[in-house]
């Protein structure tokens, strides 16, 4: 239930959100109250993105939030590459609308480069931006698994760790995961390209403030609070965006006093 038994700094009353409360407001930003009458794309791009570490998951994701759904409802929109398999947040593969890898990935580039500085030790003596135009000709020329990226790379820098060169070349390209790898009921090696020669255009250069994908992921996720966002995205410090956005915001507390943000007609 909500109540208004605390106060704010300001005096001011502060509605309280129960556990149930919270529970509920998550299912239905969710789509899990009840089957969704919305498409593949629109469910993916409100969700921004589905968790996608093995080939069912998001298939699963969907047949449980949508209305009729069949896992053709998937497979379709991702050989048309209306949607892709990409590593983004917190370092995992997801399912991502074409736009959002596109606009994404380029927003957790910082916590794709804090990645790297764990395998600095087996990449000593690398030069990464030249390890990056490499890796970009080479999966462009042709896409290429894993084993066979790293086995080009390490022709150029035969001392490096060959696992920490594969960890180079996805953290610093946006590195999608082609078809048939992917598709219901199809089987194949996992396969990269980059997202730009994938989809045929270019990625959207890194927004200045994360502040949009707060307003999209309180949308999907609200109530919640910046720590909150902050381990979905794998991002620090994004306090400042929440404070530049309060005042096109709700607050509330959990039972815990957490501050939690949220969308005001959401």
């Amino acid at each position: 239930m909500t109540t208004k038994s605390k106060r704010s700094a300001t005096g001011r009353p502060v509605d309280v959100l129960g556990p149930r409360a919270l529970n509920r407001a998550t299912l239905a930003r969710q789509l899990l109250l009840r089957p969704a009458p919305v498409s593949v794309r629109e469910a993916v791009g409100h969700l921004v993105g589905l968790q996608a570490q093995n080939v069912k998951p998001p298939y699963y994701a969907l047949a449980a939030r949508l209305d009729g759904f069949t896992p053709e409802a998937l497979s379709g929109p991702m050989a048309d590459r209306e949607v892709v398999r990409i590593v983004t947040l917190r370092s995992t593969i997801h399912t991502h609308t074409a736009d959002d890898c596109l606009t994404l990935r380029p927003l957790v580039q910082p916590a794709r480069d804090r990645e790297l500085t764990l395998f600095r030790k087996g990449l000593a003596g690398v030069d990464l931006d030249r390890l990056a135009a490499l890796a970009r000709e080479l999966v462009e020329e042709e896409p290429r698994t894993m084993k066979q990226l790293r086995e080009a790379l390490l022709a150029h820098w035969p001392d490096a760790d060959p696992q920490a060169l594969g960890v180079a070349a996805r953290c610093k390209l946006p590195l999608v995961q082609i078809t048939p790898r992917g598709l219901w009921g199809r089987s194949g090696l996992v396969t990269l390209t980059t997202a730009e020669h994938w989809l045929g255009r270019p990625a959207e250069p890194a927004p200045e403030t994360p502040d949009a994908t707060v307003l999209r992921y309180l949308a999907a996720f609200g109530p919640a609070s910046v720590k909150d966002m902050q381990t979905w995205a794998g991002l620090t410090r994004l306090r400042p965006a929440f404070e530049r956005l309060r005042t096109r915001l709700v607050t509330f507390r959990d039972e815990s006093g957490t501050e939690l943000f949220d969308l005001p007609d959401a």
